[in-house]
């Protein structure tokens, strides 16, 4: 797998892709707008971390400028239902300082702002980059509830009850979800497992 590559800069499309050449090889490596503006001008020297995505039917290479903005990126691929492009799209807006915090603070709105994030993305997205980011787990279903403060529940599943319904699944699905959780534990705990059964 590629993690990085140094070598010229040739070109840079419009559609935010670089090509950048290393020892006589082409690379065709795909960069947010702030990246691009930072490699500097065509010609110049370039060096870039970089995320080598293997799919059934391709091979993309995302590249950064600092290993902070991989391991972000690579935490997004890891988030259920956030693939390459959504990815680049949050960091396109949020660098990793901001988006930890954003995450850390459970601030769903301001996931929301991205373009192509949904209200049930952006939960989920906290959820589940709260532990690959190595933040503090907190109160996740309050996140939830409300997109940023604390709130009390009578219950670990009335918990999950309260932020499947704002996050606007059906009083079916949340029954169904409900059902395959223990009676007690931890409301992260079963929250997570409850969004995981509803994602299949």
């Amino acid at each position: 797998m590629i993690g990085s590559l140094r070598g010229r800069l040739l070109d840079r499309s419009p559609t935010g892709e670089v090509l950048v050449e290393v020892a006589g090889v082409g690379y065709r490596v795909s960069v947010t707008a702030a990246t691009m503006v930072s490699l500097g001008p065509v010609d110049g020297d370039v060096f870039v971390y970089v995320c080598h995505v293997v799919r059934e039917d391709s091979e993309t290479l995302y590249g950064f400028l600092t290993r902070d903005e991989r391991v972000a990126f690579e935490a997004l691929l890891g988030a259920q239902g956030v693939g390459p492009a959504l990815a680049m799209a949050v960091l396109g807006e949020l660098n990793p300082v901001a988006l930890r915090q954003v995450v850390a603070m459970g601030d769903v709105d301001a996931l929301c702002r991205v373009k192509g994030v949904g209200k049930k993305t952006a939960a989920r997205m906290v959820i589940d980059l709260k532990s690959r980011l190595d933040l503090p787990d907190g109160d996740l279903a309050s996140v939830v509830a409300d997109g940023s403060a604390a709130a009390a529940a009578p219950s670990p599943h009335g918990d999950v009850r309260a932020a499947l319904s704002n996050l606007g699944y059906s009083s079916d699905e949340i029954k169904a979800a409900l059902a395959t959780l223990p009676a007690e534990g931890d409301t992260a705990v079963l929250l997570k497992q409850a969004l995981v059964g509803l994602g299949r």
